[in-house]
């Protein structure tokens, strides 16, 4: 009798603590919360959050004050919420003329600027790789080739292959390179938008600027390559092309960084890092209705507010683990923010054991949440347990071509070999209800489904508290291809 009491008592208590568990994520956890900080960072005041902007800056005092209004501590190393991240600006020149073959051009974007002033013939050199400059003579010459290769000749695959074209181009001996792009209007503008504004790359303070050594690389829309095709054969091609050099500034942002201790002697000494991008695009080209802020609700106010959920829950109920909080600035600018971090970080990298970073595109099944790697760590489990016990369905990635586990923050912190997961809303392809959205005017925080977000910040909560109070310490899938650098950083 005494055997089965005590059976009763054990399994009432499991259970009561798997409730305890589930009642405080829902406890700190609620749909007004969640649009309250939502609703702020995508508002039309903050201006789309640009990396460098007062906008931004006024994002990160936000975060900062609300990890301090949750007794979250501070970064560490500063005593503040912040983590400065110095940061070089390069302002494209503003006045740029185009004309190819007697064409004036005029959609087009400068990828590198260098002053210039050219009239003369140039040299078309199809695709612009080592093989088609054989038997051409192209010193002192602006060359015009197609963007991308026979390969990839979509715009990611021409991005992807513009510095190695500018350094063969300039070893040739050409001093300005000319790529004309196939882009539909809709990509068109999002190119555009990202390169006409300013750009931004790592620096330091109180460095002098050194003077850009590149050479002119100019991108141009040409739709089905019509441009190409009417120049390919010509033997004589007169190009002119005026422009200035870029302006360079320096200028800070911050990282948002807070701490909450676990309560475990021993497990207290290993982190879980939580992280978000808070920065988006700021200001651009107008959509339909003339709307020219990119609010960035999904990208990534969703992901931001994810990070502030748990902080107010692990500041209200700690784990074993310890977790590190950081919200990145730069992201959109080329994953700046997290970079500067792996590069100075708070506490030691091989103390943190995890990272579960939360970005977002878009949904299109509000039955589940999309994990970017979900396979190639052991936490796995935990976090289908979790988005099951709220409603959700936990996939992995469903479009791989994409690229987005290295896309995203996540990416530097698996270089180093910590497990690095993206928590990110349901999809179940990367379609055309995720990209209306995708950095776009239209992604206002009155377009979110919170009944959906109320189950997707909960699980990411309660799959964060499992991972975090685990005995065994969570790691990368035998086989993966950052599995060797975790070794290394962990020394196993």
């Amino acid at each position: 009798m005494k055997l089965i009491v005590a059976f009763i008592f054990a399994f009432a208590f499991s259970t009561t603590f798997a409730q305890t568990e589930k009642e405080k994520v829902e406890s700190t956890v609620s749909k007004s919360k969640i649009e309250g900080h939502i609703y702020f960072l995508a508002d039309d005041l903050l201006k789309g959050r640009e990396t460098g902007t007062p906008e931004n800056k006024i994002a990160a005092a936000y975060l900062a004050n609300t990890l301090k209004s949750y007794g979250v501590k501070t970064n560490p190393k500063t005593g503040t919420y912040y983590q400065q991240v110095p940061l070089t600006k390069n302002t494209p020149p503003k006045d740029i003329s185009l004309t190819i073959g007697g064409e004036e051009i005029k959609n087009k974007v400068v990828l590198s600027a260098s002053t210039i002033e050219y009239n003369s013939h140039a040299v078309y050199v199809n695709y612009g790789l080592e093989e088609d400059y054989k038997d051409q003579n192209v010193t002192g010459k602006i060359v015009v080739v197609k963007a991308g290769s026979d390969a990839a000749k979509d715009a990611r695959g021409a991005f992807g292959l513009m510095q190695t074209k500018r350094e063969i181009a300039k070893t040739a001996g050409a001093i300005g390179l000319i790529e004309l792009l196939n882009s539909e209007d809709q990509m068109w503008g999002f190119i555009s938008h990202n390169f006409d504004a300013p750009t931004l790359e790592l620096g330091e303070m109180k460095v002098e600027l050194t003077k850009n050594t590149n050479i002119p690389h100019i991108w141009v829309q040409d739709k089905e390559h019509t441009l190409a095709t009417n120049i390919s054969s010509r033997r004589a091609l007169g190009v002119s092309l005026k422009m200035d050099a870029s302006k360079k500034e320096q200028v800070l942002s911050q990282n948002v960084i807070g701490v909450v201790e676990g309560t475990d002697p021993t497990l207290k000494n290993e982190y879980i890092i939580y992280s978000a991008h808070y920065d988006h695009v700021g200001i651009g080209t107008a959509d339909e209705t003339g709307d020219t802020i990119y609010n960035g609700a999904r990208d990534n106010a969703v992901g931001t507010t994810t990070v502030l959920s748990m902080a107010e829950n692990l500041a209200k109920y700690p784990t074993k683990r310890s977790a590190l909080f950081i919200l990145f600035t730069g992201e959109e600018k080329g994953l700046l923010g997290s970079e500067y971090y792996v590069q100075n970080p708070v506490l030691p990298l091989n103390q943190m054991v995890y990272c579960f970073n939360s970005d977002n595109a878009g949904y299109n099944d509000t039955s589940k949440a999309t994990i970017i790697g979900l396979p190639r760590t052991t936490a796995a489990e935990h976090i289908k347990k979790a988005a099951t016990t709220f409603g959700l369905t936990a996939i992995d990635d469903p479009a791989p071509e994409q690229g987005l586990f290295d896309r995203s923050d996540n990416v530097h912190f698996a270089a180093k070999g910590i497990p690095a997961p993206t928590f990110s809303m349901g999809f179940n392809s990367f379609d055309g209800e995720v990209t209306k959205y995708y950095h776009r005017p239209g992604d206002e925080a009155d377009t979110l489904d919170y009944d959906y977000l109320l189950k997707f910040f909960r699980a990411y909560v309660l799959a964060s508290r499992s991972i975090a109070n685990d005995a065994v310490t969570p790691f990368w899938t035998a086989g993966d291809k950052y599995e060797a650098a975790g070794k290394t950083l962990y020394k196993k």
